[in-house]
């Protein structure tokens, strides 16, 4: 497998532990703008430290600040307060189906922005990630009204922006650093809606969150994302959920459903014909 295209894999598998450590957290009576908080501040830490000692350099920028500021605002701050929203008004369930509607808006974001090419591979990727996403989610109450379709959507859009924004970044600047103001930025716009205690127990659980789905996942992608393009990252991305409902089974003894393994199977499919032509044309380039 192409290095940029292992990073993505790995990235989407440490997000696909987030469900598990917030079951933990969230048995400790936090709530949901709380432990983004601390994720956020711990995973600064984490990366703070990192950056200084095995890097040897400044986490902090002054370059380009308003971009990171909206970096921030957008790929923190506005997608959790969408997310969480979605779910109060709806369902966890389609919150998280609507997310995934993040790869096609990035196919289309990456052609007017960065020119790469929508081809019939990345099509068909697309429509069996979507398809096997909606068999992962299980049972979906889609009898919503049009508020909770319109966070859900506007979710997955800014899901997507997320790595749009990062394509930008990490072109002039260590990924590390991008990933370290972005959330420098987004802790500022979540402090005003968060509680600065949690119970002691909850804490080795968001240590977690800030080290496995926050440090790891991002500094993977953002790595990844200079090598690939943000279209086939994106798809390749939707193995989270795939490796969310693994780790639920293994730890907790949720049922897989022939449903769910087919849509797993999907998904993994998707990934493994985007990553195949991906490589193939960079070796034909």
């Amino acid at each position: 497998m192409k290095r940029g295209y292992l990073l993505v894999f790995l990235a989407a598998s440490m997000w696909g532990t987030l469900g598990i450590f917030a079951t933990y957290i969230y048995r400790y009576g936090v709530d949901s703008f709380t432990m983004v908080f601390w994720r956020v501040l711990f995973a600064l830490i984490i990366l703070g430290s990192y950056i200084a000692l095995f890097l040897h350099e400044n986490p902090f920028t002054r370059r380009r600040l308003s971009f990171y500021a909206i970096y921030g605002l957008v790929g923190v701050f506005a997608f959790y307060t969408l997310y969480f929203y979605t779910v109060k008004i709806s369902s966890v369930g389609f919150a998280v189906l609507l997310v995934y509607t993040a790869p096609a808006f990035s196919v289309l974001l990456g052609r007017l922005i960065f020119r790469e090419p929508i081809t019939a591979e990345k099509a068909v990727s697309l429509i069996m990630v979507m398809l096997g996403v909606v068999l992962v989610a299980g049972n979906v109450n889609f009898n919503v009204g049009l508020l909770p379709l319109i966070t859900g959507v506007g979710t997955g859009f800014v899901y997507s922006l997320y790595g749009i924004l990062a394509k930008f970044g990490v072109r002039d600047e260590r990924p590390e650093r991008v990933l370290f103001m972005t959330l420098f930025f987004g802790l500022l716009y979540l402090a005003p809606f968060a509680k600065f205690s949690v119970p002691s127990g909850a804490i080795p659980y968001l240590l977690g969150l800030a080290f496995f789905p926050t440090f790891l996942g991002y500094v993977l992608y953002n790595h990844a994302l200079r090598e690939v393009e943000v279209s086939r990252a994106s798809i390749v991305a939707t193995v989270e959920p795939v490796v969310a409902i693994a780790l639920a089974y293994v730890l907790f003894g949720e049922k897989l459903t022939p449903p769910q393994i087919i849509g797993a199977v999907l998904i993994v499919g998707a990934s493994i014909i985007v990553h195949s032509k991906g490589v193939e044309e960079e070796e034909i380039r």
